[in-house]
């Protein structure tokens, strides 16, 4: 008993030796981000609410509805019901099992025959002396920061494929106008040389090719109209609801689009970014892994107690036939096979791991804003030359047309003209939903809507 007793304090003072202290590794991050305009400043985009990027109000109404009623979202928030139940099931070894067993038979006792009630009471505790029990709260806490943070990711992924998915269904939609409006063109020219080729006056070559014009261009209807559906439905699905029409807002060519996106710090993306927090929580339930795989080196100790008795009467368990015992215990690996150590090895190469990925998702991180950022610069001239060619096009239509009605050239210059002009104007339009595109991507890159609490990310315009 004495050796035990100076075994036990020993164990005491020497509690807390296993595992180390988590420490987030170094992470090298450029001064600024690659393709930053203007002077580095910690003002970022993403500093702002996700309504004040997206200004439509429909918009703003269909995230606020995918927020509240999406799918993932509604899957994120039990998955962090999970975490925290299973986090429960850990912080319970932080406190004494009591169990409790009655049992009613019929024996014989005490030179009596007759009925025999049975009732024990257990205690156990294990002492926590090589943090064993530690470790596992830390790494459960950390599977519920998780969790927490994957939600939060969630929230971002969710608005932004909302807003790239409405962007692309307000693109389908001038695409139609625009093959309508051409449609109507080609109707019309290919109706004059009919007329024309009617009386005498026009060949059959302009008549074919207004004709082939018209067709081609009267095809693309349909096919837009197939197209707008199809991303009605894909709208629906992510607000949660079966398929419909999509309200409308703003027109393509009105959405905002900021002139200047300040990308803020690269280093502050650490703190902004929910991915890399959801990575950073990963590593540290894998550092309290190895801890726990080191405290399976030693021996386990706890505490027991037990009350009961057996009486014919339960009256009589508190009298004679009441017993109880106190003890301790020692559960110590003697021989495993190699077991534990190779179950610390695993856990060793999980943390390795962990960090890794962490390191690699930061390192991405940096990359996706650059893209990102020299993309929405690059995309703005995209759309100043397609604006200028548009321009360029439909200068050449009228030309045409008052040469033509000036008899100085044939009306295959003013088709040409107009099968120049269509093509022109769906890249033009092409080129605004990019640019919106890339707008929603350097958000969610950023870290947009970092500043947001829980109850404030499925608002629209501050208001639930």
């Amino acid at each position: 008993m004495r050796r035990l007793v100076l075994f036990l304090a020993a164990a005491a003072l020497a509690g807390c030796v296993t595992g180390q202290v988590y420490q987030r590794p170094p992470i090298t991050a450029p001064e600024q981000h690659r393709g930053q305009l203007g002077p580095v400043e910690a003002a970022s985009l993403a500093d702002q609410p996700w309504w004040e990027i997206f200004q439509d109000e429909a918009l703003k109404g269909l995230i606020a509805e995918a927020l509240r009623n999406g799918y993932d979202v509604r899957l994120a928030a039990l998955r962090i019901e999970e975490a925290r139940a299973n986090a429960g099931i850990v912080r319970s070894q932080n406190f004494p099992a009591v169990q409790g067993q009655v049992q009613a038979g019929f024996g014989r006792q005490a030179g009596e025959t007759g009925g025999l009630l049975d009732v024990n009471l257990g205690l156990s505790w294990e002492l926590d002396l090589w943090d064993r029990i530690r470790h596992s709260n830390e790494a459960a806490l950390a599977q519920v920061l998780a969790s927490e943070e994957a939600r939060r990711g969630v929230w971002l992924s969710l608005a932004s494929e909302v807003a790239t998915a409405y962007f692309q269904l307000r693109e389908l939609d001038l695409q139609l106008e625009i093959a309508r409006r051409s449609s109507s063109d080609f109707q019309e020219t290919f109706d004059l040389f009919n007329r024309r080729l009617q009386g005498g006056a026009a060949s059959a070559l302009e008549t074919a090719s207004a004709e082939a014009s018209l067709a081609s261009t009267s095809a693309n209807i349909p096919d837009l109209e197939r197209q707008i559906v199809a991303q009605e439905n894909l709208l629906s699905f992510l607000l949660g609801r079966n398929p419909g029409p999509i309200p409308r807002g703003a027109v393509l060519n009105d959405q905002f689009l900021p002139p200047q996106i300040p990308p803020g710090l690269p280093s502050d993306l650490l703190q902004r970014r929910p991915d890399l927090r959801q990575t950073e929580q990963n590593l540290v339930a894998a550092n309290a892994e190895v801890g726990i795989a080191q405290a399976d080196f030693f021996p386990r100790i706890s505490l027991t107690s037990a009350v009961g008795g057996v009486a014919p009467q339960l009256s009589g368990l508190v009298g004679s036939g009441r017993t109880w015992s106190v003890a301790g215990g020692l559960l110590t690996p003697v021989f495993q096979g190699r077991l534990l150590q190779n179950r610390y090895r695993a856990a060793v190469a999980r943390w390795e791991q962990a960090r890794v990925a962490y390191e690699q998702s930061v390192t991405n991180s940096f990359s996706e804003v650059s893209t990102a950022l020299v993309a929405y610069q690059k995309l703005a001239e995209v759309e100043t030359q397609r604006a200028r060619a548009v321009a360029a096009d439909r200068q050449a239509v009228q030309i045409s047309n008052t040469r033509y009605v000036a008899g100085l050239s044939s009306y295959l210059d003013v088709l040409q003209a107009q099968q120049q002009l269509y093509p022109a104007e769906n890249l033009l339009a092409q080129a605004r939903y990019n640019r919106l595109a890339t707008l929603v991507q350097l958000y969610r890159a950023l870290g947009g809507g970092w500043k947001l609490g829980d109850e404030d990310w499925p608002a629209a315009g501050g208001t639930k």
